[in-house]
């Protein structure tokens, strides 16, 4: 069975969704985050400390686009994977990883500027820097999404998920401010389907039997440090 090591909604929270809309069975193994800091016993079974670690018999993977696109495959013929024979194929990988390298990449420096690191060490203008970042990449998704209801092939598919990641990140980063319409009217439709919500469910419920606190999912501002990390 697949074996997920994850924090609440970290990055690892796109291989989750990813299990959940496909229906696959596996263990969850909820940590504190970071949890190279919190849990220092996970660095035996990752070095670098990060999640998702994800196994799969002898396969170890850590990079969360990398996974879905790795389920995906696995588990075609999905409607969440789009194969190279499709006209859609090179805008779904392109989509797959715009979600992680434009998107997630600028939000993880506002969440470590504005929040993670101690007060001392925090740095305002960086984190408004790559929030603006994040703002400017936004405008490709907005034009897209402006003509069609998913990234790529008519459908939705890991690629959305991918992007769909970006997007919970901001909310949990209180940036929702910076979404476009079309870009709102997408993460509703994501934010909307079974898989998304039994995924939260689940790591809610895990983190509830661990005691392990939860980052919120709105409202959280530049320089202000949520609960959980008070």
């Amino acid at each position: 069975m697949i074996t997920l090591y994850h924090c609440a909604n970290a990055r690892s929270f796109r291989v989750l969704w990813m299990l959940e809309e496909l229906g696959v069975a596996y263990r969850l193994e909820m940590l504190p985050f970071p949890p190279r800091v919190l849990h220092r016993e996970y660095l035996q079974i990752n070095p670098q400390g990060t999640v998702p670690l994800l196994v799969d018999g002898e396969t170890r993977m850590t990079e969360s686009v990398a996974i879905c696109q790795y389920l995906a495959s696995l588990h075609a013929p999905t409607p969440l994977d789009v194969a190279p024979s499709e006209a859609g194929y090179g805008a779904y990988l392109n989509w797959l990883h715009f979600g992680e390298a434009s998107l997630t990449f600028p939000l993880t420096l506002v969440l470590r500027y504005a929040l993670l690191e101690p007060e001392d060490r925090r740095q305002p203008q960086a984190a408004e820097d790559y929030a603006q970042f994040f703002s400017g990449r936004l405008r490709t998704l907005e034009k897209l999404l402006e003509a069609q209801d998913f990234a790529c092939a008519g459908r939705f598919t890991a690629a959305d998920i991918s992007v769909g990641y970006a997007l919970l990140l901001a909310s949990v980063l209180g940036q929702q401010e910076r979404l476009g319409p079309a870009v709102r009217r997408y993460w509703q439709r994501l934010s909307s389907r079974a898989g998304f919500a039994r995924a939260m469910a689940v790591q809610e419920a895990a983190a509830a039997r661990q005691g392990l606190p939860m980052l919120p999912t709105a409202g959280v501002g530049l320089g202000k440090r949520p609960p959980a990390q008070e």
